[in-house]
């Protein structure tokens, strides 16, 4: 693998890292939009937005909105991508603590979104998010992820469960609570840890976000140095190679758009998911205060694009016939372009084949994905957008291994690959007139 590819691998790992929960990964892609010279525009305060500026804005601390404002802007549009900052996992309960049996302390957890369960057993754990606490007359929003292995799922032992290997169907309320304890801590231990990490008494902890993380480090492996192995990939990965495009890109006759949402795993269809007014509202605001009308938005949203980025399945070493013949990805070949015919990805015709040019044009492989015909795939981000923001659509995804496992793995060079292929997007003069044709200028 080359060199350049495998420090790209690194780096996204980092930023794996710095992203334990959603609320962590917002607060990552400011301090990057920050290091950038971008200016923050709160919702709750009027906007001042301006030719050549670069701006980002944020809801519920989880999702996060960035743009750069062509000085031009002779073809006055939106270039976006999407990517989403949550992961299937555990949330913790408000009630947090079981007691027993036999001195035993576990967590009380309910499953975040579509978890693979059995790939959380018998690894360290421990819990990250939000707290939020009274600090005198406020009330106050602390991150916290502590440094340290508090907690595990153990499995029952096989010569307890003799069909263990044949069959694995655990309970969530019962098979599924983290052990905490042993002995050693008594009531109330799990309030004092999270007061401790949010640096207050535990009678000023109000509430909290908490959420189970997977301990294991990211790992660039293989002889090859060709995979990628991490918890969160999806959608990390995306979020990842779509912000350094982003910030790496530049336009100077569009308003080019980066979108980091929160709760696509559990549908979006939150204040702060991409179903809500997010993304309207701040496009809407970017219009007024660059001084165009309404009706100059609704022209600038039909010549608009959205590149949809959520990780793909790439084939499965041991299953290829769980996939579609003629339209199956792999690792380290590039962003797979999806595509169903249920609408559940919101690629066409158009969408596809100006995507497809922008990265013909700029020397970038790609591949097609679908699902077999007779087994139903997931949805994303786009077309859950599109019902609040209506423009073209084109869904794509890092190709990865185990998606929604505590652990997956994808390839080394489609992080580089991908990157390339979402800064030829948001540098792309694209031109489009409805659905009748789109020029690409040089």
């Amino acid at each position: 693998m080359a060199p350049a590819d495998v420090r790209a691998a690194h780096d996204m790992a980092a930023f794996v890292q710095e992203c334990p929960s959603m609320f962590h990964t917002a607060a990552a892609v400011r301090r990057r939009l920050d290091e950038a010279g971008f200016a923050y525009l709160p919702e709750s305060k009027p906007w001042e937005v301006r030719r050549g500026g670069r701006y980002y804005t944020v809801r519920n601390n989880s999702s996060i909105i960035a743009f750069k404002v062509g000085a031009k802007l002779d073809a006055y549009r939106f270039q976006l991508t999407a990517s989403h900052s949550d992961s299937p996992t555990y949330k913790v309960k408000a009630a947090p603590e079981l007691s027993g049996p036999s001195g035993y302390m576990r967590l009380n957890v309910e499953a975040y979104g579509g978890v693979m369960d059995h790939t959380w057993f018998d690894r360290p754990l421990s819990v990250a998010g939000r707290v939020l606490v009274r600090s005198g007359n406020r009330v106050e929003s602390r991150l916290i992820a502590p440094d340290a292995d508090l907690l595990i799922i153990p499995r029952v032992p096989i010569h307890l469960d003799r069909e263990a290997n044949s069959r694995f169907s655990p309970n969530r309320a019962v098979d599924l609570c983290p052990v905490m304890s042993a002995g050693e801590l008594g009531p109330g231990s799990f309030d004092r840890l999270v007061a401790q990490e949010a640096g207050v008494a535990p009678e000023q902890v109000l509430a909290r976000d908490l959420f189970l993380v997977n301990r294991q480090q990211p790992s660039v492996w293989g002889w090859g140095n060709e995979f990628i192995s991490a918890p969160r990939l999806d959608d990390l990965g995306c979020a990842y190679i779509s912000l350094a495009a982003f910030l790496i890109a530049g336009n100077d006759d569009a308003v080019s758009v980066f979108c980091c949402f929160d709760n696509e795993e559990v549908g979006s269809n939150t204040k702060q998911g991409a179903m809500s007014t997010f993304l309207r509202d701040c496009l809407e605001r970017v219009n007024a205060g660059l001084g165009f009308t309404s009706e100059q938005l609704r022209c600038a949203l039909a010549k608009s694009m959205l590149v949809s980025c959520d990780n793909a399945h790439a084939v499965h070493p041991n299953h290829p016939e769980l996939y579609d013949q003629g339209n199956r990805v792999m690792l380290n070949r590039g962003l797979a372009v999806k595509e169903s015919a249920n609408q559940k990805y919101c690629t066409d015709a158009f969408s596809r084949a100006v995507f497809c040019a922008i990265c013909q044009d700029a020397g970038v492989s790609l591949q097609r994905f679908a699902n077999r015909s007779d087994m139903p795939g997931g949805s994303t981000l786009g077309n859950l957008s599109n019902m609040q923001v209506s423009m073209h659509a084109v869904d794509v995804g890092l190709p990865q291994l185990a998606m929604h496992s505590s652990y997956e793995t994808a390839g080394v060079a489609d992080i580089a690959l991908g990157t390339a292929a979402l800064e030829a997007f948001y540098n792309a003069d694209v031109r489009i007139e409805d659905a009748d044709f789109a020029e690409l200028r040089p």
